[in-house]
């Protein structure tokens, strides 16, 4: 019993190893932002807007309408789009992002302002929120300020990186979808993002 235990233990060691030693492999090949800009003749990232794909798992990066790079994002635990506070889907829509907070516990967030007009729509026909709560939540978007999260619809979704397990869960040569509903990067492309993002950047969400 105790021996099959331990070969048990150390296959599961060795596979995991294996699938890291394989990811890092995977990941070297990924090119710097700056020489990625250079390859496409740009010196600066001109209103930036981000586009997230959820089938492809890919966050690309935009210059004006110029694809600057690729990364590599994985999303909520459920595939479905977000609809409630609880439900650990990432939304679809476009959004904006309404805050850029350099101290969080995966490093860098990029808030969004979700939930948008759609989903706001959406909730008070769905009876999800209030009148009261809808006008509110309306009144928030049109200001383009951070969105109200008190309400069924939930909040606090953004892009963020991975924090203290980012070189495991970045060299993971397969999917694996962690999060509450946010997107989640690498601590080193939520990094390079943050040099060129603002408050206000665009970020859409298809799937």
């Amino acid at each position: 019993m105790v021996k099959n235990v331990l070969l048990f233990t150390g296959g599961l060691f060795l596979f995991l190893t294996g699938c890291v030693l394989y990811g890092v492999l995977l990941n070297v090949k990924e090119k710097p932002l700056q020489q990625e800009m250079a390859l496409k003749g740009i010196t600066k990232v001109e209103n930036p807007r981000i586009v997230i794909n959820r089938t492809t798992f890919e966050l690309a990066l935009y210059s004006d309408t110029i694809l600057v790079k690729k990364y590599r994002a994985v999303f909520g635990r459920n595939p479905l789009s977000k609809r409630s506070a609880n439900d650990n889907a990432t939304p679809i829509g476009t959004y904006r992002i309404c805050e850029v907070l350099t101290k969080h516990k995966y490093g860098k967030l990029f808030k969004l302002t979700y939930p948008n007009l759609q989903d706001v729509e959406t909730g008070f026909i769905s009876g999800s929120i209030t009148q009261d709560e809808y006008e509110k939540l309306r009144f928030d978007n049109n200001y383009g300020t951070c969105i109200n999260t008190g309400t069924q619809l939930g909040g606090n979704v953004g892009i963020h990186g991975i924090g203290e397990l980012n070189f495991l869960f970045k060299n993971l040569p397969f999917v694996f979808n962690w999060t509450d509903g946010s997107i989640a990067v690498s601590n080193e492309s939520v990094d390079e993002l943050y040099n060129v993002v603002t408050k206000g950047t665009e970020v859409v969400i298809i799937k």
